[in-house]
C-alpha cells in the first residue's frame, strides 16, 4: 500500500521532484524564518540599553549568554524524544503540525516582552522544536524509500529551504525588530510560523499515507530485523546502562537549566558542590561526563573488534564537532555584539549607494527565485491543495510588501546605518553561494578523507576568527572597526562550516550498528548541544575579556583553540582509517 502512494506521489513533479517536496521546503522556510528571525535577535535585545528609542534589557553578556546557551543546548537535545514519540505515538505528520503550533505560541509569547514570558516562550520553542526538527526530515526519507538515488537532490533541495528561510528571517525579523521596536520582531516570527503550519496542514491530500500514524508493529523488511535481533542478542541494554543514561541525562538538563538559573535568579541547584575555584554546577558536569563516557565504553568494548573500532572513530568525530560548534556559533553570541558595539556600519556617499544596491540585489534575487518555484507548485497542485497554495501566496505577498518598504527606506535614507541582524545573513548567503562549488570538489578525485574535512572545517573556521582579531587590534573605546573584517569572517565561517557539517552524521549512518543508531545519533546531538552551550558561555565573556585584556585577545581564543583541534584530526587521519575498516 505505501509503494502505490509513492507512485501516486511522484506523479506530481515540480523540477523533477514530488510536488509534496516543495511544500516540505516551504514548510521548513517559514519554520527557519522563524527560528532563525528570533535568533538574531535574542541577544541583542537582552543586552542592548535600557534607554533608548528602542530600549532592551540592558543584561550582562554573560546573563544573555547563559540563557541562550541553555537554550541553543535543549534544542538539539529534545528532537531526540521528538522522534521517538512520532515514530511510535504521533506519526511524522502529526508531529510537524504539534511542534509548529507550539513553536507559534512561543514566538507570540516572546512578543509581549515580560520577563515571564520570555521564559515561556523559549521554553515552547524548545518543545515544539523536538516534534518538528526531526520528523520533517522522516518524511522525506520514507517518501524516497523506493527511490534512493533522487535522496540526496532532494535534501539538497530541502536544505536550500532552510537557508532561504534563515535568510529572510534574520533580514526582516532583524530589520523590524531594530527599525520599528523588539516586538514586532519577535511577532512577525509567530506570524509566519503560524501561515506556514496552516499551508502544511492543507497540503495533506498531497501526501496519501506518507507520514501517517505508525501501526502498532512496524513493517520490516527481514534483512533489518534479522540485523537488530542479531544486535539485541549480541549486546542488550543491561539495567546498569539504563540507569548510567537516566543519571548522565539528569546532570547535564540540570546543568542547563541550573546556569541562567545561578546566575539571573540567584539560585544555585549545585552550589553545595563548589570547591575552591570551581562552581559546583562544573563539579556536577565533570561527574556527568564521567558517568557517560562509562556508559559508552562499558558499551563499546561489549562489540565486535570491527563494530568497537568505527563507534571509536565516531565518538572522536563527536570530540572534534563540539570544538567547531562551540566557535561557529559565536554568530549567535559575542558575533552579534561586536556588530552591534564595535563595527562601524554608518555609511554615506558612495558607499551607501553601493550598499543599498547590493543589499537589494541580495534581496530580490533570492526572494524571486522562490516566488518562481510557489508559482510552479501553485500550477502543478492548483486542483489538489488550493488552500495551501492561497497561504502561501500571502505569506510570499508579506514577504513582498516587507522586502520593498525596507529597500525603499534604506534608498531615501539621507545616512545609512546598517542593522546588526544583516551581518547575520551572510552565512546563509554564502551557503547558498557555495554550496555547488564544494559538492563538486565532494565528488571529484580530490575528495579528501573524513578526517582532512574536520580538520579543513576547523582551520578554514579559525581563519575568519583571525581576521577579527587582526581587525580589532588595538582598537579602544569608541573607536570602530571596518565591516569588511566581518564580511570576511562569515565567509571564512560558511567555508568551515561547508567541510565539517555535512560529514557527521553521515558517518554516523554509515559508521554504526543498527542497534546503535539511536543512541549514537543521541551522543551526537549532545556533542552539537554541548558546543552550542559552550559557545554561548564563551561568547558571554566578551565583555569581560575586552576589559581585562582586548578585543583581540577574545578573537584569538576561536582562532588558537580550532587551528589546534584542525591539526590534531588531521593528524589522527591514518588512526581514523584504519578503525573505520575500509568505510568511506
Amino acid at each position: 500500500m505505501n509503494t502505490t502512494t509513492t507512485n501516486d506521489f511522484f506523479k506530481s513533479k515540480v523540477l523533477g521532484h514530488p510536488a509534496g517536496l516543495f511544500v516540505l521546503f516551504f514548510t521548513e522556510m517559514w519554520e527557519r524564518f522563524s527560528f532563525y528571525g528570533m535568533r538574531v535577535l535574542l541577544v541583542n535585545f537582552l543586552t542592548a540599553a535600557a534607554l533608548g528609542s528602542n530600549p532592551g534589557w540592558e543584561w550582562s553578556a554573560e546573563n544573555a549568554g547563559a540563557l541562550y546557551g541553555t537554550y541553543a543546548m535543549l534544542l538539539y537535545l529534545t528532537p531526540i524524544a521528538g522522534g521517538v514519540i512520532a515514530d511510535k505515538l504521533t506519526g511524522y505528520r502529526w508531529a510537524v503540525v504539534i511542534g509548529a503550533i507550539i513553536m507559534t505560541l512561543g514566538h507570540a509569547a516572546m512578543a509581549v516582552e515580560t520577563e515571564f514570558m520570555l521564559y515561556l516562550g523559549l521554553g515552547l520553542l524548545v518543545i515544539g522544536t523536538g516534534f518538528f526538527k526531526p520528523n520533517m526530515t522522516s518524511i522525506i526519507s520514507e517518501m524516497y524509500k523506493d527511490l534512493p538515488e533522487k535522496k540526496d537532490g532532494a535534501y539538497t533541495i530541502f536544505y536550500m529551504g532552510v537557508n532561504a528561510g534563515a535568510f529572510f528571517g534574520m533580514l526582516l525579523c532583524g530589520y523590524l525588530a531594530e527599525r520599528v521596536g523588539w516586538s514586532w520582531g519577535f511577532g512577525l516570527a509567530g506570524i509566519f510560523m503560524l501561515l506556514g503550519t496552516l499551508q502544511f496542514w492543507l497540503s495533506k491530500p498531497l501526501f496519501g499515507n506518507i507520514g501517517e500514524v505508525p501501526s502498532k508493529v512496524k513493517a520490516l523488511d527481514v534483512e533489518e530485523k534479522k540485523v537488530i535481533a542479531d544486535d539485541d542478542k549480541e549486546n542488550p541494554f543491561t539495567l546498569v546502562d539504563k540507569i548510567l543514561i537516566v543519571v548522565s541525562a539528569v546532570i547535564g538538563l540540570g546543568y542547563a537549566i541550573n546556569d541562567p538559573l545561578s546566575k539571573i535568579g540567584g539560585i544555585d541547584v549545585f552550589g553545595f558542590l563548589e570547591t575552591s575555584g570551581l562552581e559546583g554546577q562544573y563539579v556536577a558536569v565533570i561527574f556527568g561526563l564521567i558517568v557517560f563516557l562509562g556508559l559508552v565504553i562499558s558499551r563499546i568494548i561489549r562489540y565486535t573488534a570491527v563494530v568497537r573500532d568505527r563507534m571509536i572513530a565516531v565518538i572522536i568525530f563527536a570530540f572534534f564537532t563540539v570544538f567547531f560548534w562551540m566557535s561557529f556559533e559565536q554568530g549567535a553570541s559575542s558575533l552579534v555584539l561586536f556588530a552591534r558595539d564595535s563595527v562601524d556600519r554608518v555609511l554615506t556617499g558612495n558607499a551607501q549607494m553601493i550598499f543599498n544596491v547590493v543589499n537589494a540585489l541580495l534581496t530580490i534575487i533570492p526572494l524571486a527565485i522562490i516566488t518562481w518555484v510557489l508559482v510552479l507548485l501553485a500550477k502543478e497542485t492548483k486542483h489538489k491543495i488550493l488552500g495551501s497554495n492561497v497561504v502561501l501566496a500571502i505569506c510570499f505577498a508579506g514577504v513582498w510588501g516587507l522586502a520593498i518598504w525596507m529597500l525603499q527606506r534604506e534608498f531615501t535614507a539621507e545616512v545609512a546605518e546598517i542593522t546588526v541582524s544583516w551581518f547575520s545573513i551572510l552565512n546563509s548567503f554564502f551557503i547558498i553561494a557555495l554550496a555547488n562549488i564544494f559538492s563538486k570538489w565532494w565528488d571529484s578525485k580530490y575528495n579528501p578523507s573524513a578526517a582532512m574535512k574536520y580538520g579543513l572545517g576547523l582551520i578554514i573556521m579559525a581563519v575568519g576568527f583571525g581576521l577579527l582579531a587582526y581587525g580589532a587590534h588595538g582598537v579602544g573605546d569608541g573607536v570602530k572597526v571596518s565591516m569588511v573584517w566581518l564580511v570576511l569572517a562569515y565567509l571564512f565561517h560558511t567555508m568551515g562550516e561547508l567541510c565539517l557539517s555535512p560529514v557527521g552524521l553521515s558517518y554516523v549512518s554509515k559508521l554504526v550498528p543498527a542497534r546503535m543508531i539511536a543512541f549514537m545519533f543521541g551522543m551526537w546531538y549532545l556533542a552539537i548541544a554541548i558546543g552550542n552551550k559552550s559557545a554561548a558561555v564563551l561568547g558571554g565573556q566578551i565583555e569581560n575579556i575586552t576589559k581585562e585584556y582586548s578585543l583581540s585577545t577574545f578573537f584569538l581564543i576561536f582562532t588558537v583553540v580550532p587551528i589546534v583541534a584542525g591539526l590534531l584530526v588531521m593528524a589522527l587521519n591514518p588512526v581514523l582509517k584504519k578503525l573505520m575498516h575500509g568505510v568511506k
